[in-house]
């Protein structure tokens, strides 16, 4: 019997693009056959960590005393609502028609992780290679097919994928239930996640402790000019400048002129891209992440969870095919002449994994109309920059002038444009999007001459002195790219909070725990976010901390570091926190049991008593709760009231009127039944049985 080589992605989409690229195109349950291939696919994570109570029944209950949870040998589960696709990777990977099989799920370290944990929990033994492509098309995957890697090359990114997900599970669980413990509420911690808040609460803090000074600036204006005194602090002595001025001669004491340069831009990195994206359009990081991953599927851009902003220097004649495609196909730039100096942009050494995001050959085949708007949006942000990347400086001159009046001094600035360069393509980027950074700033032109002499008049303008701004998703993710990074090795660029791909996650995962609240474009800490960090010691509040697993990660990932070290440092890591927290427990934040009983726990027969956000088991460590800002109820447009709790406890289940379906957009009747599986409390709904329509 033939052999067939088994190719397996990280998604349906993908395979499906694979498959094409292959030239097979037979459809199967879980699978495409054809021309001595089988692809399959993965649905994401397949395999994950298991919970901490699938290695002892003891853990089941949150009690400091198991504490900490470090497995010696780590256990896995395959996830419930994939258990089939799992299912049929398993026989394939195990088939005797299998002699070999190719890892192709995204090139990155969590599409290693993906493979790897499904390779290992089907027990799979075969050799296996690696596909590493940057690009969705056709010819990029054919490519890559006759340039196959031995699997065993990425051992080392599989160990620093798999250190992470151990680090962020031995973090996460320890941290969250020692915090929860001590201090009687869940507080939820994560390894980048709780430096990231405590950021974004500091910057708070700030803001909400600054007190605003008023100060006043005088103005000397011409029908062309407005020169000014800035930041007098007292509004007589603002006033006194005034009349000295008001109506006078003013003399053009000395006039310097500068020629600047502003070079181009680099080409976009995901993170870079996410930020511009969010200050243009107001997208979220995961909103841009998600439309370049659609772009990416469809062909149209390259691989977008890269962190390098240039092109490897064999691709000289790739990006100038794609400008002029750009060129020829984008309708803002349509008839745009200029010589793009690719040079700028290309530089092997700066490219590790995946080089720049930059659009591909397919937009010369695309209908755009049938791009929807937040990708379209985002595919010429990433034209747009290839073409402002490739393109001249621009030159302008600065004037700034100092203006002598009643013996006070005076500044004006002016600034004249030499060379549109690159500000060109910007420009006409813009004026077709109909967008504006909120950053740009305009200055006038100006002509002045020392020895001048202007008449004048004068006025007075208020002023306040400003807090610092709210972090939003463009200034955090720049922050997070930043953080602890002071001291970190240079052989990794950026480490900072997470990594590109992992960073619109985090944002996500603090907005859907209720820690932030997006206001317009800004990000706010909310009250239980403030809570949280309040209770946090330094040791689990630190960015250069969570810099360093990163930087030690990402060395790992070369082979400069080993998984047996960082699994070390994050075991003692974990013990300190421990030891810290016990240690210096603010017990003016512990939260008291209101002792009002209202019914029995139903997983352990002690009571059950309301606290200020729920109906809780008065043993903490029991961990039911029934929660007053309930998501079915919020969703039901109801109102979850003491009375339905204690005829919840009491009766197992509840008679509800008017409860409002989101699908149907009606309200409707229904019983609601208590479905507590030991871990989470869910409801069910049971409905009366319709009467029989009588036949005349």
């Amino acid at each position: 019997m033939a052999t067939k080589i088994l190719v397996i992605a990280e998604k349906p989409s993908v395979a499906q693009s694979i498959a094409k690229a292959l030239g097979v195109f037979d459809r199967k349950d879980g699978y495409i056959e054809g021309n001595g291939y089988i692809v399959s696919w993965c649905i994401g994570h397949l395999v994950g960590l298991a919970d901490a109570e699938m290695y002892d029944e003891k853990y089941k209950k949150w009690s400091l005393d198991t504490l900490p949870i470090i497995p010696q040998k780590w256990q896995f589960v395959i996830s419930e609502d994939k258990n089939k696709q799992f299912g049929v990777l398993k026989k394939l990977m195990n088939s005797k028609d299998i002699d070999e099989i190719v890892c192709a799920t995204d090139a990155g370290r969590e599409g290693e992780l993906i493979f790897r944990l499904v390779y290992n929990q089907a027990e799979c033994k075969k050799p296996f290679k690696r596909l590493w492509i940057s690009s969705m098309e056709e010819s990029a995957i054919q490519k890559g097919f006759e340039n196959l890697k031995d699997g065993t090359e990425y051992d080392n990114l599989y160990q620093s994928a798999l250190c992470r997900a151990k680090a962020d599970w031995i973090i996460g669980i320890n941290a969250t239930r020692l915090f929860s413990c001590l201090y009687n509420r869940t507080l939820n911690v994560g390894r980048v996640q709780t430096p990231t808040l405590a950021m974004l609460c500091e910057r708070d803090n700030s803001i909400g402790s600054f007190q605003k000074e008023k100060y006043f600036n005088v103005h000397l204006k011409t029908d062309s000019l407005d020169a000014v005194l800035e930041k007098v602090k007292e509004q007589s002595e603002a006033e006194k400048i005034k009349s000295e001025c008001d109506g006078k001669t003013a003399n053009v004491v000395s006039v310097k002129r500068e020629q600047k340069t502003v070079s181009p831009p680099k080409l976009y990195d995901l993170t870079t891209l996410q930020r511009e994206a969010n200050r243009l359009y107001g997208f979220t990081a995961q909103q841009t992440l998600d439309y370049t991953q659609s772009l990416y599927e469809m062909k149209l851009v390259t691989y977008p969870r890269t962190d390098s902003q240039f092109l490897t220097e064999d691709m000289g004649d790739t990006a100038k095919s794609i400008i002029d495609l750009v060129i020829k196909r984008i309708p803002h730039f349509e008839g745009y002449s200029y010589t793009p100096d690719i040079p700028k942009v290309l530089n092997s050494k700066k490219v590790s994994d995946h080089h720049a995001i930059i659009p591909t050959a397919e937009i010369g085949n695309i209908s755009f109309d049938e791009i929807p708007d937040g990708e379209k949006k985002i595919l010429f942000l990433i034209a747009n920059k290839l073409l402002c990347a490739t393109s001249e400086k621009n030159i302008y001159e600065t004037v700034t002038a100092e203006i002598s009046c009643g013996g006070y001094s005076f500044i004006t600035k002016g600034k004249t444009v030499i060379s549109d360069g690159w500000k060109a393509v910007e420009q006409k980027f813009k004026a077709f999007q109909k967008c504006k950074d909120d950053d740009e700033e305009e200055t006038a032109e100006l002509s002045l001459s020392e020895a001048d002499t202007l008449e004048v008049t004068s006025d007075i303008s208020e002023h306040y002195t400003q807090p610092p701004k709210h972090f939003t998703e463009d200034t955090l993710l720049s922050a997070m790219e930043r953080a602890g990074t002071d001291e970190i090795t240079e052989e990794v660029e950026r480490s900072g909070l997470g990594t590109p791909a992992t960073r619109a996650s985090i944002i996500e995962k603090l907005t859907k725990s209720g820690f932030i609240n997006r206001e317009k474009k800004n990000l706010v800490v909310s009250d239980s976010g403030k809570d949280l960090i309040s209770v946090m010691p330094d040791i689990i509040k630190s960015a250069s901390m969570t810099a360093e697993w990163e930087n030690s990660l990402s060395l790992m990932a070369q082979g400069k570091f080993t998984p047996q070290q960082f699994m070390a440092d994050i075991g003692k890591l974990t013990d300190d926190i421990i030891s810290v927290a016990t240690n210096s427990v603010d017990e003016s934040k512990v939260t008291k049991n209101s002792g009002d009983v209202i019914g029995v726990c139903p997983r352990c027969g002690k009571n059950v008593v309301e606290t200020q956000k729920a109906y809780s088991c008065e043993d903490r460590n029991c961990g039911f709760a029934l929660w007053k800002n309930n998501k079915f109820f919020e969703n039901a447009k109801k109102k979850f009231t003491k009375e339905m709790a204690i005829a919840l406890l009491r009766d197992g289940k509840i008679a509800v009127k008017g409860l409002y379906s989101q699908k149907s957009c009606r309200n409707y009747d229904a019983t609601l039944l208590l479905d507590d599986t030991g871990t989470y409390v869910n409801f069910k709904l049971e409905f009366a049985p319709r009467k029989a329509i009588k036949k005349k």
